[in-house]
């Protein structure tokens, strides 16, 4: 009686509430482990969501008449796995003791990340049962459940970023949990079932339980991170803790061991910093607070900085400092000189620090008359504007230890892109620098990057001899580049060699210099840096480049992974170097991704064959053809919607600005107007008008998508100055007709086998399911080599093929198959 009462009204709130859980769960994830471990595990959250769909495709290829059989009781026992098992997963996870800088070595470390990759599918897995079970039970309705669950994650999207800035990450998972845990009761009322009283109470005590796991369990992070060894130094105070949607702040003292935070101080400086605070985002240490109490000669260390040196060749008055976070870089140009500072700074939890607890401490830092306050990213700032600065100073914009781990290998950084740096220079005076500070890595690797993206940055703009502009400096820790509109001059080079000079700091590269007036103090068994900076501007730079043992190409807007210095030409060197000290050769956010691929590819490839394999030719009545064009099709679909949807994301993090902000706009968007593409797509209902739907969504994809590729760069550049929430209904419009037309292949094809091979259709959902799995990950590889607009071609290449193989069941052509 049940399921037949159930095959009027399909479960459509249900499965929209079981989307927005699941679709929340899965950013909670990516938030949860940027804070634990770091942020690239974000590629390997999106693919374990996805394996977890695509496993449940291959159990139900088995499971699946069984199940049908039972359908009202399959889908709540799939809901209350989902719900309950969320939190403990994570929690389990978590306590899994990876690090990822030891995976060269141990293979201990590969188990850790295989375990924690397939524990995290597990929630996945049984949400994806329920939603694909429903989508088989009501083979007519599969557009309208389709599009249930993709307006559900949209929304779920959206509603996770918007509970982040009321709970922290843990209870935020805690709550997303609890509303799969309603899932229980709507279904019961939506398939009219008659057990409320029991479902009910079950639901009642599994949230209560689920509020106070996620209430009293700790967020354990990881023992490598820079914050969990500074409270691991007696003394150590956790002085202040905020959470937000952009990142988890802490800030700690100590009044045993003081921090220092000087980075790169001269060594002959006379006196160190005054007393300071640490401040960590995401566990990283990023900078400091420094207490300032009126007494100029306690911050006389800022000028034993390498990032002083712009306050020495010239007198700024006007400065920009992007990034102001603790200030120091606000109080180094008020103690230089500079009668005007305009402090930009993203997160607005670290100004507030600033601003409320720490305002006396700071000297009330950001109050000061000549310093104005913005919360904005510094290319949005300035593109609304036509100021123009003596100095842009940029520091430090990346944590040392991270930096120096390789971590942000797979970090989209629109800071240093040759398309940034001609912004800033751009918004300086006639006799306006451009300085960048940066940690120095061995060999050298980050600095000469740099060098050569101002090189390009200013032949771009214009300037025929670039090595007349610049000029480079290097300490024991950091190097500070100057990049100048117009040619230094002499007064300036003598200030520069007094600077170095005074504080033990090695000239690189300025107009004129000789090679006996390099490596001098900091001294290296060679030259390196001078002889790249050479190179660099000579004749020489492209077989340089070549053979250099990392990548120094600029970054730029369509591949913005400043940070991706690895080539695989030298990956056997590395490995061969492993146990002598070769780990600091190798990003190690790379190697994770990699070793996440290689993960999803075996995971994929076992869940596309075992039911290929085992899958009766009783189980349907369409033959081997069909079933390996259903193969082809969903294969090729869910390739191409990851790659587009995982190419916009990155490439509107330079609108957005933030990995979360970008990720829950641009997500909502593709699911919520996919999800009204597949609500339009059930007017194709027959074999013939399917075809046809199929032709127009592709159509519309490839002329969406080329429009997009061809108009966002522009678009971002005109409306960058625009506030937040503006651009971000910019983004979700520029978004909309895409996914729209994204959202019909796959309910055109799954329609088309559920009126006549439905054995297929756990197939299909497999087979889209893995294929998905391999191109969140490959996505993001292919964009770091090739670029956002390879990618998203790529996509349309596939959408193509999906034409030629589209498994339309009735077909004449698969008769003499049958």
């Amino acid at each position: 009686m049940n399921t037949e009462t159930a095959a009027a009204r399909p479960p459509l709130l249900t499965i929209a509430i079981l989307s927005a859980s699941a679709l929340g769960y899965e950013i909670l994830l990516i938030r949860l482990f940027s804070i634990v471990q770091w942020h690239h595990f974000a590629y390997m959250i999106i693919s374990l969501a996805l394996l977890g769909y695509g496993a449940s495709g291959t159990f139900l290829s088995f499971a699946r008449t069984r199940l049908l059989r039972r359908y009202p009781a399959a889908l709540l026992g799939s809901l209350a796995l989902f719900a309950v098992s969320a939190l403990p997963c994570f929690l389990l996870a978590q306590r899994m003791h990876f690090n990822p800088e030891e995976m060269l070595w141990d293979a201990g470390q590969v188990a850790h990340l295989t375990a924690m990759y397939l524990l995290l599918s597990v929630p996945f897995f049984f949400a994806a049962n329920a939603i694909a079970l429903s989508l088989w039970r009501f083979a007519g309705r599969t557009g309208s459940l389709y599009a249930a669950d993709l307006l559900g994650a949209g929304f779920g999207s959206l509603g996770v970023l918007l509970l982040l800035f009321v709970l922290p990450p843990l209870p935020g998972l805690a709550a997303v949990a609890a509303l799969g845990v309603l899932c229980l009761p709507v279904a019961v009322l939506e398939l009219r079932l008659p057990w409320r009283r029991v479902t009910l109470a079950f639901a009642a005590l599994s949230v209560a339980g689920i509020a106070w796991l996620g209430a009293t369990a700790p967020l354990q992070m990881s023992p490598y991170k820079a914050l969990s060894q500074a409270m691991r130094i007696g003394g150590a105070e956790l002085l202040a803790r905020r959470y937000g949607p952009l990142a988890s702040l802490a800030v700690v003292g100590n009044r045993v061991i003081p921090p220092r935070y000087a980075p790169g101080m001269s060594l002959n400086a006379g006196t160190g910093p005054p007393p300071q605070l640490s401040l960590f985002a995401d566990g990283n240490e990023f900078g400091a607070v420094t207490r300032d109490s009126g007494e100029p000669r306690q911050l006389a260390f800022l000028d034993q900085l390498t990032s002083a040196l712009p306050y020495h060749t010239a007198s700024p008055r006007r400065v920009l400092v992007p990034g102001a976070g603790g200030g120091m870089d606000v109080l180094q140009a008020l103690q230089a000189g500079a009668a005007e500072v305009d402090a930009v700074e993203l997160n607005p939890q670290v100004t507030g620090l600033l601003l409320n607890e720490f305002a006396a401490y700071s000297g009330d830092l950001y109050r000061r008359p000549g310093v104005r306050l913005h919360i904005d990213e510094v290319r949005g700032f300035l593109a609304g504007r036509d100021t123009r600065y003596d100095l842009i100073q940029l520091s430090l914009q990346d944590s040392p230890g991270a930096a120096s781990a390789g971590l942000f290998a797979l970090s989209e950084n629109y800071l240093y892109t040759e398309e940034a740096l001609r912004t800033y220079l751009n918004h300086l005076a006639p006799d306006g620098r451009l300085a960048i500070s940066q940690w120095i890595k061995l060999p050298p690797r980050d600095t000469l990057k740099m060098f050569v993206t101002a090189i390009d940055a200013l032949r771009a703009g214009g300037v025929a001899r670039p090595g007349e502009h610049l000029a480079l400096i290097r300490g024991w820790q950091t190097s500070t580049l100057l990049v100048a509109n117009r040619p230094l001059d002499a007064a300036g080079i003598n200030a520069l060699r007094r600077f170095c000079r005074t504080r033990s700091f090695d000239p690189v590269w300025y107009p004129g210099i000789e090679a006996h007036e390099v490596n001098r103090y900091n001294r290296l068994r060679q030259p390196y840096f001078y002889n790249a900076a050479l190179a660099l501007l000579g004749d020489s730079r492209q077989a340089f480049m070549d053979g250099y043992k990392f990548r120094l190409e600029p970054a730029t807007d369509d591949r913005p992974y400043f940070h991706n210095f690895f080539k695989w030409s030298a990956l056997a060197e590395i490995l061969a170097l492993r146990d002598r000290g070769g780990l600091p050769l190798l990003e190690t956010g790379y190697l994770v991704v990699v070793a996440t691929l290689a993960q999803a590819a075996v995971a994929s490839v076992v869940l596309i064959l075992l039911p290929l394999a085992f899958l009766k030719r009783r189980d349907d009545a369409t033959g081997a053809r069909l079933r390996w064009r259903v193969v082809a099709y969903f294969a090729a679909i869910g390739l191409a919607f990851l790659f587009v949807e995982i190419a916009f994301i990155q490439k509107f993090m330079r609108f957005l600005h933030h990995p979360v902000y970008t990720a829950s706009v641009v997500l909502a968007a593709f699911l919520v107007f996919a999800g009204l593409g597949s609500a339009w797509s059930q007017r194709f209902s027959s074999t013939q008008r399917e075809r046809r739907g199929l032709l127009l969504a592709v159509a519309g994809i490839a002329l969406t998508a080329l429009a997009g590729l061809l108009g966002f760069d522009g678009l971002f550049d005109r409306l960058a100055g625009w506030p937040m929430p503006a651009r971000m209904a910019v983004a979700t419009l520029a978004v909309a007709p895409t996914a729209f037309f994204m959202g019909q292949p796959f309910p055109l094809a799954l329609g088309s086998l559920g009126r006549g091979a439905a054995g297929l259709v756990p197939l299909a959902w497999g087979v889209n399911g893995c294929a998905s799995v391999l191109s969140a990950v490959l996505a993001t590889l292919l964009a770091i080599h090739a670029g956002f607009a390879a990618v998203v071609l790529l996509a349309l290449l596939l959408y193509s093929l999906a034409t030629l193989v589209f498994p339309a069941n009735g077909d004449r052509r698969y008769a003499r198959t049958q």
